[in-house]
């Protein structure tokens, strides 16, 4: 262990160990548990022993698992205290019964321990809703909050559906096995969901003082690559990973050396990851070889903003087209902003304002910052500053990543001055 420092470095080490290591230390406490529950309360102990015992004892070298022996142990003990506990709450991992001397026992199809847990908690007999957000909510680490922002719902509606789902589990005593390759296809798309939907929080916190949450967007880019070696054949997942890959290439130019919010039109394309690229354009390849997926379109945009030599040379008229293809398959108002957006760098800001100004009745965007901040873009291009001001102040009020908040003060600020 290293010399016991001081209290906010300890608040930092253990906050960093919970981002690293939330889904690992909960994946190997759900197999002594065997229920979700109370891996998730033990883990939390967990996590709560380090800020007692690090202040006194230092920082261990190996702090993932000094928490997965502290959280593992929690439970041992609570089990052993209560041996009925298992017979009262739902099994989240039951053991796979032993087999007959004429049976080999079947190697279970998923080794890492996230991406097993991952699949375990992605059931079908669970709602997709409830699949997706539990696993964001429980494996991955991340806030009710965090959740509902990736989900456009508010707070209060995703603590109450993470409920239901959790008495839906207990009521009908679901008993969830790691899954055999059998099993695989009726979950992977759940799954890729939830890899999906982890990388989107980290490539933009919803909320806090980072644009980016690095531990998460590698974490979903891990599990995609686990995917694609797992499932090398399936076009889905190759597209999801392209998408991926070909976003996150640009994470080193989204931000200027100050800290401030560097649009796609402002980042300098020499510094973004080829390596990244060029792997993602040709798993792309891959992934449009067959019936093309949302995600395999998605990373087809992406790719044609990689391959834009600048800006201006943008082919608009080629987005404008694949977020055609995109809306024929994932009828989603985001998909609907996006390529309004689009249309607006293609035909102009007032027909881009037009088709924004048509999701205005959209209930899922009401709370949605992009919408407004995207209105506010266009009306300031039209010179329409008194109507860009409440616009950028909607999209402040809806935002809470201190990064943007940074960005749309300055441009609400300029935009005051054009009154």
């Amino acid at each position: 262990m290293t010399d016991a420092p001081g209290s906010a470095a300890i608040a930092d080490a253990v906050a960093a160990a919970h981002r690293a290591e939330w889904a690992r230390v909960l994946a190997a406490t759900v197999r002594v548990t065997k229920d979700l529950d109370l891996a998730e309360e033990c883990t939390q102990d967990a996590f709560a022993k380090a800020l007692e015992s690090w202040p006194r004892d230092g920082v261990p070298d190996r702090p993932g698992a000094w928490l997965t022996t502290v959280a593992r142990n929690r439970a041992v003990s609570g089990l052993r205290h209560e041996s009925a506990l298992q017979r009262r709450l739902p099994l989240l991992v039951t053991e796979e019964s032993t087999p007959g001397p004429e049976e080999a026992p079947e190697r279970p199809a998923v080794d890492d321990d996230r991406l097993r847990l991952i699949f375990t908690c992605c059931h079908p007999t669970l709602s997709r809703e409830a699949q997706v957000a539990l696993t964001l909510r429980l494996l991955c680490g991340l806030s009710t909050g965090e959740v509902a922002r990736a989900f456009l719902v508010s707070e209060a509606t995703m603590a109450a559906r993470v409920t239901r789902a959790k008495k839906k589990i207990a009521a009908a005593r679901v008993p969830y096995r790691i899954p055999t390759r059998a099993d695989l296809p009726a979950r992977v798309s759940a799954v890729l969901q939830v890899v999906h939907l982890l990388f989107t929080t980290g490539h933009t916190a919803p909320i806090g003082d980072r644009l980016v949450r690095g531990d998460l967007v590698e974490s979903a880019i891990g599990l995609a690559r686990m995917l694609y070696e797992l499932l090398p054949g399936d076009a889905e997942v190759a597209g999801l990973l392209a998408l991926l890959l070909l976003i996150d290439a640009r994470r080193a130019t989204r931000q200027a050396p100050d800290g401030r919010l560097l649009l796609l039109r402002e980042q300098d394309r020499a510094r973004w990851d080829r390596a990244r690229i060029d792997e993602g354009v040709r798993l792309l390849t891959v992934a449009l070889s067959r019936r093309p997926s949302r995600y395999a379109v998605e990373a087809a945009i992406a790719a044609v903003h990689a391959e834009a030599p600048t800006w201006a040379a943008t082919d608009w008229t080629e987005i404008v087209g694949l977020y055609d293809v995109l809306r024929s398959l994932w009828d989603s108002p985001v998909v609907e902003l996006n390529r309004a957006v689009a249309v607006g760098e293609r035909d102009g800001a007032a027909a881009g304002l037009a088709a924004l100004d048509a999701l205005l009745d959209e209930p899922v965007l009401a709370a949605y910052g992009y919408l407004s901040a995207a209105r506010a873009e266009f009306l300031g291009r039209l010179g329409r500053w008194p109507e860009a001001v409440p616009a950028y102040e909607e999209a402040l009020a809806l935002t809470d990543n201190d990064v943007e908040r940074a960005f749309l003060d300055g441009r609400l600020t300029a935009a005051r001055l054009r009154l």
